[in-house]
């Protein structure tokens, strides 16, 4: 693979001074030799400079949907937690709520025992 990179890179070179050689042997006076080169040069500037400009227009897009989703991913969860707590409080109100219930209803059971046992004994002690 890296061969591979190596011989890449070698023929771009080799591209680039063969199409320098090739201005600098063209048939044209100098200062319109120079003119060419200048133009060329001021393009492939100017083509960095465009791809430069979209490379960050496109991760600037790219971090902004990144945060986005983030945000919207934390707000999910939020959410979730604020449903999960508000349920688990209805189960525990529901549970203490059974309880009281159940604790008055064996306070009403064990008191009607205790005023049936005292009557039985008030007629027991009457009868006798």
């Amino acid at each position: 693979m890296k061969d591979q990179a190596k011989i890449i890179a070698a023929l771009l070179v080799g591209a680039a001074a063969g199409a320098a050689l090739g201005l600098l042997l063209a048939p044209e006076k100098g200062e319109n030799l120079r003119g060419d080169i200048a133009d060329y040069v001021n393009d492939l500037v100017e083509n960095a400079k465009n791809k430069a400009q979209n490379a960050a227009g496109s991760v600037k897009e790219y971090s902004s949907n990144a945060v986005d989703s983030v945000k919207s991913k934390y707000n999910d969860l939020v959410t979730g937690a604020g449903n999960v707590v508000d349920s688990a409080r209805g189960t525990a109100e529901d549970a203490i709520s059974s309880a009281k219930n159940y604790a008055q209803n064996g306070a009403d059971e064990a008191k009607g025992r205790v005023k049936s046992a005292a009557s039985d004994a008030n007629s027991a002690i009457q009868g006798a």
